[in-house]
């Protein structure tokens, strides 16, 4: 190997010329990051003004108001109810719909199709949306944001209970086809348990997005902490609002916590 050859395997990889695709996706970007910024009207006087707001609401907020605790207290119970239950309830029916959507579990082409564009609408369509939908259905309250709940879920969890479905060794499903063991035996004997640990984190995880999801859901009247919140902003409570936004916090940091380490010793 002669001195040309070794520079030429010594010099680092160079980046090769783009494709009329790659250039018309950074064209695109550009274009709408450039109509963004425009329209999101960025002026220093704004920004100062918006500083000097954020300064008056803070010097109003503090030192929180404690005086409601109780009935926050409430609301907070509430909103950690519509998370669990609806997770609950999602992570079930996320499983039956995992399965058609997986190559390795599904009967056949168009079942897993259809079944995966159905997953992916409930995964499109945010939750807040839902919340709308499902306070115009059932009324104002938790059960709207409980079936809210449901619909997010099954959208967020059966695409990866689907994607690890179809990654799980094959081992273990034919040898219990090899035993003459049927499509069920072999999904409830090898194929869930051999996922179940990957599924067991993504179902906490969605407990932790369900409670931030529930906190926003109460905001369009679907229950919980959020609709404390809402009025507390409405009325110009803000010392209020600064104590429900810190009872928040605590929770959601103690959740995220708990469901870390459930989490370290599942995996």
């Amino acid at each position: 190997m002669n001195a040309d050859q070794r520079a030429a395997m010594a010099a680092p990889a160079r980046f090769r010329s783009p494709s009329i695709f790659i250039w018309v996706v950074i064209i695109s970007f550009a274009a709408f990051f450039i109509q963004g910024f425009a329209s999101a009207d960025i002026r220093s006087d704004r920004l100062l003004q918006g500083l000097g707001n954020l300064g008056n609401f803070f010097a109003q907020s503090v030192p929180p108001d404690t005086s409601r605790l109780g009935p926050i207290f409430r609301a907070m119970l509430e909103t950690l109810n519509m998370a669990i239950v609806g997770v609950t309830f999602g992570v079930i029916l996320s499983v039956p719909f995992a399965l058609l959507c997986s190559s390795n579990t599904s009967p056949n082409a168009v079942v897993r199709t259809v079944s995966r564009m159905i997953v992916a609408t409930l995964r499109t369509i945010p939750d807040l949306i839902w919340a709308l939908i499902f306070v115009v259905a059932v009324g104002l309250g938790p059960l709207a944001g409980i079936l809210a709940i449901v619909m997010d879920t099954i959208g967020f969890c059966a695409r990866f209970f689907s994607e690890r479905i179809e990654e799980i060794r094959p081992g273990p499903s034919e040898a219990l086809t090899a035993t003459g063991a049927g499509r069920m035996s072999v999904i409830f004997g090898a194929i869930l348990p051999e996922s179940m640990a990957s599924m067991t984190a993504t179902s906490l995880y969605s407990v932790e997005k369900a409670i931030r999801s529930a906190v926003v859901l109460g905001l369009v009247g679907a229950g919980g902490i959020g609709v404390e919140l809402s009025v507390s902003m409405r009325m110009f409570r803000f010392d209020q609002a600064l104590t429900i936004i810190l009872v928040i916090l605590v929770v959601v940091i103690a959740v995220e916590q708990i469901s870390s380490a459930i989490r370290k010793r599942v995996i």
